[in-house]
C-alpha cells in the first residue's frame, strides 16, 4: 500500500507564548471587605510597577515553580497522519487477521472446484488357484482324478468427471491375464488355456434431464462459493478503510490532548502572573491580603488541570502507539506532526448519496450476498423435479488370438472397436410426497426474501449515515469559525479586564473569571477542530472513498 499526505491536514504551528503586557500605575484598590477606596497614591503605585518588572516569575509559596514537563523526556518520533496510516497497515494484527480470513474463503471456492476434478482410479490384482477333482462318467465305472493350478493377473484403470451442466462420464480400461494347467489321474501337467491375455474398455456417459440439469442446479454450491470469495476480498478492504478511520481518530485524540495540554500550561502560566502581580501588591499594601487566596486557588486549580490533561495526553499517545506497534519494536514516545486544515464543502448532499450507494463495500458485499441466496433457491427448485437421466454405455471386448503378442493384440482390438457393444436407456425417480426438496425450497426462498430486505434496509441505513455525516460535517465547518470568534474576543476581553484590573476599575476575581472563559473558548475551539477532522473521515468512510482520498491503493 501506498500513499501520500491527505489532504485536509497541514503542518501543526507551535502554541503562541503568553502575552505579557507591562503593568500599569494602579489607581483602585480593595479593603479587606471588599470596598472600593479612591485616594490618589503615586508613590506605592510606582513602586509596584517597577516591583512587577523586576520579579522573576515564583510559585504560590514564593519559589520558584518548575515548568510542567520540564523534566528530561526521551526524544519523541515525530509523526505525520500519513505516516501513522502507513505503519498501523504495516504493523497492526487486524490486518494481518484479515488477510487470513480472505485467504480461508478462498480456499474454499478451491474446494468447490474439486467437484468438478478428474477422478483416478486403478486396481491390481495377482491370484493363484489350486483345486481337485475326482470324477466318474458312468456307475460303477472308474474315477478320473484331476489336478489344476490357475494363474490370474488383473489390472483395472478407471477415470470419472461430473460437468457443470449435469452430466457424468465414467472411463474403463480392465485387461486380464489367466492361465490354468493341471494334470489327470497323475499324468504329465498339460495346459488348460491356450489363449490367456483378455480386455475391455468401457464408457459411460450419463446425463441429468429434470433434476440437476443445467449450471445453474449443477454448480449452485460453486457460484455461492465464487461469490464468497469476492466477499472476502471486499471484506479485506472494509477492514483496510476501518483500520485507517480508527487511526485517524486515536491520531486526532493525541493531536488534542497535547494542544490542551499546551493549553492548560499556558493557562495556568497567566494564573501564576496574576498571582505574582497580586501578591506583590500585598507587600506593597495596594491590595488585600484575600486577593491571593483566590489566586492561589485558581493557580491551584490550573495545576490540577494540567495532571489531568498530562494524563490525557499519555493515555491517548499510549493507545495510538499499540495500534500502530502490537508487536514490534515500539518508541519511547511520539509526537504528531499534523493539525486540521479546515476547508470548505465542495458536494451536495444528493450527489454524496449517489456516490455512497454506488461505492460502500458493504452495499457491494450484500448484493454478492442476495446473488448467492439467488442461486441457492434456483438450485432448490431444481431438486423439486423428478430424476430423469439419459445414459450411454459403449463396451469393448478383445481377446488375443496369438498367446505370443499378449496384451498388444488385446490393446488393438481395444482401439480398433473390433468387438463393440453398445447400451442406451433411461432412469427415472422420484419421491412421492417429495417434502424435503420442497421445505428445502421454501428455506431457500424465505432466505433470498431476507437477503433482498436487507439490502434495502442498508441502502436506507448508508443514505441516513451520509445525510448525517454531511450535516455533522458542515456543523462542524461553522462550529470552528463560531469557536475561533469566541476565543478571539474572550482574549480581548480578559485584555480588557486586565487593563480595568490594573487601573483600579476591575477586581481579582473578574480577572480569574476572564481567565477561566478564555480557556474554556480555547478548549472548545480546540475540540471543534478534532470534531471537525473526525468528521471529515465520517464522511470520507460514509462515501465509500477514504482510501482514494488518502492515496491507498489495496492489493
Amino acid at each position: 500500500m501506498r500513499g501520500r499526505h491527505p489532504a485536509f491536514v497541514e503542518p501543526s504551528k507551535p502554541a503562541p507564548p503568553p502575552v505579557r503586557r507591562q503593568p500599569v500605575p494602579v489607581a483602585a484598590l480593595f479593603d479587606p471587605q471588599g470596598v472600593v477606596m479612591m485616594r490618589p497614591l503615586i508613590f506605592p503605585a510606582l513602586l509596584v510597577a517597577f516591583s512587577l518588572v523586576g520579579q522573576t516569575p515564583a510559585g504560590p509559596a514564593g519559589q520558584e515553580t518548575p515548568k510542567a514537563g520540564a523534566a528530561q523526556q526521551p526524544t519523541a518520533l515525530k509523526l505525520t497522519l500519513q505516516g501513522a496510516i502507513e505503519t498501523s497497515l504495516k504493523n497492526n494484527l487486524q490486518v494481518q487477521i484479515a488477510v487470513e480470513t480472505r485467504d480461508f474463503t478462498r480456499a474454499g471456492l478451491m474446494i468447490e472446484q474439486g467437484a468438478f476434478d478428474w477422478n483416478l482410479t486403478s486396481s491390481l490384482s495377482i491370484g493363484k488357484v489350486q483345486d481337485a477333482s475326482r470324477t466318474q462318467n458312468f456307475p460303477g465305472g472308474p474315477f478320473t482324478a484331476s489336478e489344476t493350478t490357475t494363474f490370474a493377473r488383473n489390472f483395472t484403470l478407471g477415470s470419472s468427471k461430473a460437468f457443470g451442466w449435469g452430466g457424468n462420464l465414467n472411463l474403463s480400461y480392465a485387461p486380464t491375464y489367466r492361465f490354468s494347467k493341471g494334470t489327470v489321474n497323475g499324468g504329465p501337467e498339460t495346459p488348460f488355456t491356450s489363449n490367456p491375455y483378455d480386455g475391455s474398455f468401457s464408457a459411460t456417459y450419463t446425463q441429468s434431464l429434470l433434476r440437476n440439469f443445467g449450471r445453474d442446479a449443477s454448480e449452485s454450491r460453486l457460484i455461492v462459493a465464487r461469490k464468497s470469495a469476492q466477499a472476502a476480498d471486499l471484506n479485506f478492504q472494509k477492514a483496510i478503510i476501518d483500520l485507517v478511520a480508527s487511526t485517524e481518530t486515536l491520531y486526532w485524540d493525541v493531536v488534542f490532548a497535547q494542544r490542551n495540554l499546551e493549553n492548560k500550561q499556558q493557562t495556568l502560566a497567566l494564573a501564576q502572573k496574576q498571582l505574582r502581580e497580586n501578591q506583590i501588591r500585598v507587600q506593597v499594601g495596594t491590595l488585600a491580603p484575600i486577593e491571593v487566596t483566590s489566586s492561589e486557588a485558581s493557580v491551584a486549580q490550573r495545576e490540577q488541570d494540567i495532571i489531568a490533561a498530562e494524563a490525557q495526553f499519555a493515555n491517548a499517545k499510549d493507545a495510538l502507539i499499540r495500534a500502530l506497534y502490537p508487536s514490534s519494536e515500539r518508541p519511547a514516545s511520539l509526537e504528531p506532526a499534523d493539525a486540521p486544515s479546515i476547508q470548505p464543502l465542495d458536494m451536495n448532499e444528493a450527489a454524496a448519496e449517489k456516490q455512497a450507494l454506488a461505492n460502500r463495500l458493504e452495499l457491494k458485499t450484500a448484493r454478492l450476498d442476495l446473488e448467492s441466496k439467488q442461486a441457492l433457491e434456483t438450485a432448490a427448485s431444481n431438486r423439486t423435479l423428478p430424476q430423469l437421466d439419459a445414459f450411454a454405455t459403449y463396451n469393448g471386448n478383445a481377446a488375443s488370438q496369438i498367446p505370443s503378442e499378449g496384451l498388444t493384440a488385446v490393446n488393438k482390438d481395444l482401439t480398433k472397436g473390433a468387438y463393440p457393444g453398445y447400451t442406451v436407456g433411461l432412469q427415472f425417480a422420484m419421491p412421492i410426497q417429495n417434502r424435503a426438496a420442497r421445505g428445502s425450497q421454501a428455506q431457500a426462498r424465505a432466505n433470498r426474501r431476507q437477503s433482498e430486505l436487507a439490502l434495502r434496509d442498508l441502502e436506507l441505513g448508508i443514505t441516513l449515515e451520509v445525510r448525517q455525516a454531511f450535516r455533522n460535517l458542515d456543523a462542524s465547518t461553522k462550529g470552528v469559525a463560531a469557536a475561533e470568534k469566541t476565543r478571539i474576543f474572550r482574549e480581548k476581553d480578559l485584555e480588557a479586564e486586565q487593563k480595568k484590573f490594573e487601573n483600579g476599575m476591575s477586581t481579582n476575581f473578574l480577572v480569574l473569571s476572564k481567565q477561566n472563559d478564555l480557556d474554556i473558548a480555547k478548549s472548545s475551539e480546540l475540540q471543534s477542530r478534532i470534531t471537525y477532522a473526525k468528521t471529515v473521515t465520517a464522511l470520507e468512510k460514509a462515501l465509500g472513498h477514504l482510501l482514494e482520498a488518502r492515496k491507498l491503493e489495496v492489493k
